[in-house]
């Protein structure tokens, strides 16, 4: 499991004050894409829990995490649309509310002393506890969530200033905010899913109908904290993260069960452990019990964290079950992993059935010799393996390594038309694709640079370009550092810009 600690925060549903109970509107906003954790998803209002919120209080709750709970979302929910869910709060105009929330920013004001300075109260009633989520263990960043169902007040009008942390906001029916997912045309994260989904069905009216949609809402486990194993980012793609011995910071690697009305394809099953090669077992077999059949296991790369778990998959699902991979992967498994076909460049993978999925492989060398990528245009989606991920970064390691593949790898994969999501090997789904792929190719090219301006300056060893180069890396990853040197002094020396001395030491050629 991870070390992260999940931290707490709050989220709000908001939904419109008098929307049609058989169709309600929420307000749902999108993250911007510059953020580093989960940009360009969308998402409810909401945020961490601040010292404040301990100091706030709130009528008619007893509870005292419930109350920080409760000040946090009416706090964040201020903050980031100027809605100020407190009584009192409907004597304010619109200028008032946007010149409190001013005090708020520029701590002129603290959030309690702003509270009792304009005789605003927060009441319990006015928030609905609907859910807590956890986070799953294969982010570097994990919150324990509650959610809230709130109506806005009458009077309020929603405000998204479209700052670095949020780029839009919008008001939407929850059907159609779902449709859209189902359209592959959003990214959210699954209690925004299941919130949407819930709401779909309806609101009803009474005390009947309000326990009712609350139990809706608390009927999934995972609403209870318990941390969700498939994750359903884009329909038909279930990222499944089992626990494997990866590099830090990374603790899991995604296993994809890709999927539609007939048949499974099995996308690096990679872990060595019983307990989690059972659950992602278990997994496929609830896929396989509406009839569907699995296709294959297909391998992006060879390294152990993304094949660790095929034999033991083969061995529940049939030794008859094809394992494909490409041919430079197949070889250093041979021995190990038995490779039943090779997958070529450019070759399209079909999954017969509703909907129609054609993956097509893309051989992307660079973080392994093999690595393959596959992409589906319908839909934007991209399993990116090892060459994008969505925690840590991607060591580039030679004989196997090699810098110049990679960077034509990533120009590729830039180059991909309607890209709208990638699927890495770690993390989660990454919904600004083409704006981490300039990262990632800006970041090695400037890392680069840098480097060759050490060599000009006397560097002659990866150890002595690391110290002067990453700065910014503690020393527990100098020796991973030292790998990536060299990967880009292999690529320099290939354009001719540094050579190696009969000694191995390194200089700029002359």
């Amino acid at each position: 499991m991870s070390s992260t600690t999940p931290k707490d925060a709050a989220a709000v549903i908001l939904l419109r004050h008098d929307t049609s109970p058989s169709d309600p509107e929420v307000f749902l906003v999108r993250r911007s894409e510059k953020l580093a954790f989960l940009g360009g998803y969308h998402a409810f209002p909401g945020g961490q829990f601040d010292a404040a919120d301990a100091e706030t209080p709130v009528e008619n709750c007893a509870d005292a995490e419930t109350r920080v709970a409760i000040s946090c979302a009416a706090r964040e929910l201020f903050e980031e649309t100027q809605v100020l869910v407190a009584r009192g709060g409907d004597a304010l105009t619109q200028g008032q509310r946007a010149s409190l929330l001013d005090d708020l920013r520029t701590a002129r004001m603290s959030w309690p002393a702003l509270l009792k300075h304009y005789d605003l109260h927060l009441h319990a009633c006015d928030f609905t506890f609907v859910g807590r989520w956890v986070t799953p263990p294969f982010s570097a960043r994990r919150f324990d969530t509650w959610f809230f169902l709130v109506h806005c007040p009458r009077k309020q009008r929603v405000y998204i200033s479209g700052d670095e942390e949020l780029a839009s906001g919008e008001w939407i029916a929850a059907s159609e905010a779902f449709a859209r997912w189902r359209r592959s045309e959003m990214i959210a994260v699954p209690p925004v899913l299941h919130a949407l989904k819930t709401l779909s069905a309806g609101l009803t009216s009474g005390t009947a109908g309000a326990d009712s949609l609350v139990k809706r809402f608390l009927a999934s486990p995972n609403a209870h904290r318990e941390p969700v194993r498939r994750i359903e980012f884009r329909p038909n793609y279930i990222c499944f993260p089992v626990r494997t011995p990866t590099k830090p910071p990374a603790t899991h690697t995604n296993c994809y069960l890709i999927y539609n009305s007939r048949e499974i394809l099995i996308v690096d099953p990679g872990s060595p452990y019983e307990d989690e090669q059972q659950a992602l077992a278990d997994s496929i077999d609830e896929l396989r019990a509406a009839g569907r059949s699995v296709r294959e296991i297909v391998l992006t790369h060879m390294h152990p964290d993304h094949v660790g778990g095929v034999n033991a998959l083969r061995t529940h699902l049939g030794n008859d079950t094809k394992v494909a991979a490409h041919r430079l992967t197949a070889e250093p498994l041979a021995g190990s992993v038995r490779v039943d076909r090779f997958i070529d460049d450019g070759e399209v993978i079909s999954l017969a059935g509703s909907p129609e999925i054609k993956l097509k492989a893309m051989h992307t060398p660079g973080h392994a010799r093999g690595h393959l990528c596959f992409y589906e245009e319908r839909t934007g989606t991209l399993i990116s393996g090892d060459n994008i991920v969505g925690l840590g970064s991607v060591l580039i390691d030679p004989p196997e390594g090699n810098m110049r593949a990679y960077l034509e790898s990533l120009e590729r994969m830039r180059a991909l038309p309607n890209l709208s999501v990638i699927f890495g090997g770690h993390g989660p789904a990454i919904a600004n694709p083409y704006a981490k792929l300039g990262e990632y190719i800006s970041h090695r090219l400037e890392r680069e640079q840098k480097i060759l301006q050490a060599v000009r300056e006397g560097a002659e060893s990866p150890q002595e370009i690391v110290a002067r180069v990453y700065t910014d890396v503690s020393p527990k990853a100098h020796e991973m550092a030292e790998r990536a040197v060299w990967a880009h002094l292999e690529k320099l020396e290939a354009e001719g810009l540094v050579s190696r001395r009969s000694d191995g030491s390194w200089q700029e050629t002359s």
